[in-house]
This record gives structure tokens, C-alpha cells and sequence, in this order.
């Protein structure tokens, strides 16, 4: 069996167009990490991947579909597939994201 593990240090992940960090990525699913994100507003997008998060610091509020819920440290969320949803960075915020399929 081929050994399929791979490894990407956060400090050596390249940047992502809006500032986060790309990590990991596999067929099925990617990571990308948010971190100390100044306060300021997202603009509502959709995408057609499915996220979830995991908040490790800061606070945000995140509104899906009109609904607002605040995320804060130990936070996880979930973001579907075609959802409209913004986020809008309240403290100097530190995430992990994963997308499926990979984005």
C-alpha cells in the first residue's frame, strides 16, 4: 500500500486570495485556516462546496440565510452547500475551516 499522508505546516501554506491559509487538501475534502483576522465585514456570498468551522479564537457573527448566530472560541458551525451566508469579524479572529469537495 502507497503511504497517502501529507503534511503542510501552517507557517509554510501559501495564502488564499482573501488572506487565509491554505492547508491541507485531498480529493474529498480541504482545510484552510482564517487567522488573526482583523474586525470588518464580509460580503454575503454562496458557494457550492458545504463548510464547517472551528472557532480557536476570537469572535464573529456568521448570518446564513438571514438567521445571524455568534461564534466564539470551541465554536464549530456548518455552512450547506448553496447557502447565503456573510460573516462579519467582531475580535481578532483565529479559525479552521474544511470544504467538501475541496475549494
Amino acid at each position: 500500500m502507497t503511504d497517502m499522508t501529507t503534511k503542510v505546516s501552517s507557517g509554510g501554506a501559501p495564502a488564499g486570495p482573501e488572506g487565509q491559509v491554505r492547508l491541507v487538501a485531498g480529493r474529498q475534502v480541504s482545510m484552510r485556516m482564517w487567522r488573526n483576522e482583523e474586525p470588518h465585514d464580509k460580503p454575503p456570498t454562496r458557494r457550492d462546496y458545504e463548510t464547517v468551522g472551528f472557532v480557536i479564537s476570537g469572535r464573529a457573527e456568521l448570518t446564513i440565510e438571514g438567521r445571524t448566530i455568534r461564534l466564539e472560541p470551541g465554536d464549530s458551525w456548518l455552512v450547506a452547500s448553496g447557502a447565503e451566508h456573510a460573516y462579519k469579524v467582531l475580535e481578532t479572529f483565529t479559525a479552521v475551516e474544511a470544504m467538501a469537495p475541496p475549494a
